[in-house]
């Protein structure tokens, strides 16, 4: 049913001031106005536009102005709307406001076409960024510039203007400078980010036609409905019969309000940069929900939700995005049990393996939170999520063939960006099931086991315990191969340094095999062999916490490398996948955000709701440390040195604040 419900109170001069949507308000449709896919094939954003100014919108904003050509506003009445969606259910946000904070474009990267000499072109466009002047743009002429945000970010753009009647302005945004063409199966090459000599700028734009009544006083104005995300702009201006004057150009930026209040140093100066990118990365991929990533699709993911939450935790102890998001996935619940992998979502995207991260979700609130009335609340669907993977259970005991190739099969099985993988997922799913989803099954089972106990629910533990325990047999009796490693389908032979990891984290595998195990995919890495399908960054937050749990932490210092190599391709955000980094700006890369704080210096809660700090830092090849950690019962000072005897000699302490 579409409408506008508005109901608010604001402060002036010491009176309140009631506004609420009724027949008082005025509308009017605005003709010049479509929105545009931004690609023939996967395209769920849609919110670029073609839009067109009028004499009508002069000055619409402001006081006196003649409102003869719109309408009344009609209210519905009782009868024409459903109870289920009335103004009635509408409930208080549970998040802040998004920040809207002012950014200027930091500068004219380069001029790719205008009829005027480049040099006075391009000084002309620095003052108008700067606020100094404006650039007139010559009748029947062409202008395209191409203009840096310097680092990436998400935000209103705004352009105002003067004259220019039928000019058509055209605005391309753009993570970077990039290589070769991109078309619907694939993205263009990148490198070097900021390599503006050789590679262009590819992305999705918007058009405008302005109308032509601007002035330098009361200059027309093109501003997208919604936030763009971008660190480049080309912008083009194809002039009519008369010259435009570009008064301005800047915007807004937008996120939520997120606190980063942890700090940390290392002795590794390459991770301080690595830092920087990742708390920006996570900075970007958070609005009114988590982003898999601003640019390309704006969906909150269960997978990059789960490592987004406990990256936020780590550096702010903030909850309430976190909660949200967990609520949102709870209202995302099938008829089979399974959650929509993400949501709100305009349709169905099932991955069945990403059900599970939820029930992680609800572990790592737990431990961090501890709120009992929250986990029982969720727990319903927890068993529904658990009751889909035990009704697949086929007679060896192992999860059956449940899923596919994204576009091919009737639920996608994604894994991890792999090089070896079609669409992420293993290529044992061709001759039958993948062992990863008897995995995350059985580490599910470990979470809901917990989650239970923690509330009373003992026997329901205990039942998880025990389909933990007939998973586990499962998997060793089908899905070890002749070399002692876990294949990515039983009988399958190839392997993956995934079904390593999570053979560790489940505790298939004993103690001492685990250690094998780690040895020897990570051997295989730095002999620079791939023998194994590799753990990309969406993946890597289990790979450390593979490695630390075999003792191996040492092994993650070369993994490091994947975001040493974006800060030496001028990256400001963290890439979606190492392999193929179609996204300049995903969040589950922001890797660094928990590792320095929660293994680093090694804070993290030992009991549900922090009731117990455990500081334990993993030395690894670090020879020293220090910094502040936020939790939510106060800030954790750390500071160690690496000793003789290759332990950490550590000093902390814990000043109790009041937190969120």
């Amino acid at each position: 049913t579409p409408g506008f419900y508005f109901s608010a109170e604001a402060e002036e001069n010491g009176e309140t001031r009631a506004f609420l949507a009724d027949r008082k308000w005025k509308w009017r449709r605005d003709d010049g106005a479509r929105i545009v896919s931004e690609a023939i094939g996967f395209a769920p954003l849609q919110l670029f536009g073609e839009t067109a100014g009028a004499d009508w919108k002069r000055g619409w904003l402001l006081p006196g102005y003649d409102e003869s050509g719109w309408q009344d506003a009609v209210p519905y009445i009782d009868v024409m709307i459903s109870k289920a969606v009335s103004p009635g259910n509408l409930l208080p946000r549970p998040v802040p406001p998004l920040y809207q904070r002012p950014g200027k474009l930091s500068g004219v990267v380069c001029v790719r076409e205008s009829a005027e000499a480049e040099n006075g072109v391009r000084a002309a466009w620095d003052a108008v960024l700067r606020g100094n002047d404006v650039r007139t743009v010559p009748a029947h002429s062409c202008e395209v510039v191409e203009l840096s945000a310097n680092e990436y970010t998400t935000a209103f753009l705004q352009m105002r203007a003067a004259g220019g009647a039928g000019t058509e302005l055209r605005v391309l945004y753009s993570e970077c400078y990039a290589y070769g063409k991109q078309d619907l199966f694939s993205a263009p090459k990148k490198g070097d980010r900021t390599d503006w000599k050789n590679g262009e700028l590819f992305g999705y734009s918007d058009g405008h036609t302005f109308a032509g009544w601007g002035t330098a006083q009361e200059p027309e104005v093109f501003e997208p409905f919604w936030f763009r995300a971008f660190r480049y702009l080309r912008v083009e201006i194809r002039t009519a019969d008369a010259p435009l004057t570009v008064c301005g150009i800047d915007f807004r930026e937008t996120g939520y309000p997120l606190e980063v209040r942890t700090k940390v140093e290392t002795s590794d100066a390459t991770l301080g940069p690595v830092w920087e990118i990742s708390e920006r990365t996570l900075r970007r991929c958070m609005h009114e929900t988590y982003e898999d990533c601003p640019f390309y699709e704006q969906l909150q993911y269960v997978m990059d939700s789960r490592s987004q939450m406990l990256y936020t935790y780590a550096v702010s102890a903030d909850d309430r995005l976190a909660r949200k998001c967990m609520d949102d996935f709870r209202r995302s619940a099938r008829y089979d049990g399974l959650l929509n992998a993400s949501y709100p979502c305009y349709g169905p995207n099932v991955i069945p393996g990403f059900s599970i991260y939820y029930i992680w979700m609800l572990h790592d609130h737990m431990m961090y939170f501890g709120d009992p009335e929250l986990i029982r609340f969720h727990l319903p669907t927890v068993d529904g999520i658990l009751e889909y993977f035990r009704r697949l259970l086929d007679t060896r005991g192992l999860v059956s063939r449940n899923g596919g190739l994204n576009g091919v099969s009737r639920y996608w099985s994604f894994i991890d960006w792999c090089e070896e993988w079609t669409t992420g997922v293993p290529n044992a799913v061709q001759a039958g099931p993948i062992t990863m989803e008897s995995f995350l099954y059985l580490y599910g089972l470990m979470a809901a086991e917990d989650l239970a106990r923690y509330v009373g629910r003992d026997g329901v533990a205990k039942e998880y315990a025990a389909r933990a325990g007939e998973m586990r047999a499962a998997i060793r009796a089908h899905c070890i191969g002749e070399n002692g490693l876990y294949q990515d389908g039983p009988g399958f032979e190839e392997y993956s340094e995934h079904c390593q990891v999570f053979a560790v984290l489940t505790e298939t595998a004993g103690p001492e095999e685990s250690v094998r195990l780690m040895r020897e995919i990570t051997d295989q890495r730095s002999g620079g062999g791939k023998r194994y399908a590799r753990c990309s960054v969406a993946m890597a937050f289990y790979l450390f916490r593979a490695l630390e749990k075999t003792g191996l932490y040492e092994r993650t210092e070369p993994l490091w490398d994947a975001w040493r190599r974006m800060v030496e391709e001028h990256l400001s955000t963290s890439v979606e996948s190492d392999p193929d980094p179609r996204s300049d700006c995903h969040a589950w890369g922001a890797l660094a955000l928990y590792e320095l704080p929660s293994a680093v210096l090694g804070v993290r809660p030992a009991a549900p709701g922090y009731a117990e700090i455990r500081v334990c830092p993993q030395v690894g090849a670090f020879t020293h440390a220090e910094g502040k950690v936020i939790t939510p019962r106060g800030t954790v000072y750390v500071q160690w040195k690496k000793n003789a005897a290759g332990g950490a000699d550590v000093q902390w302490r814990v000043e109790e604040t009041e937190t969120r």
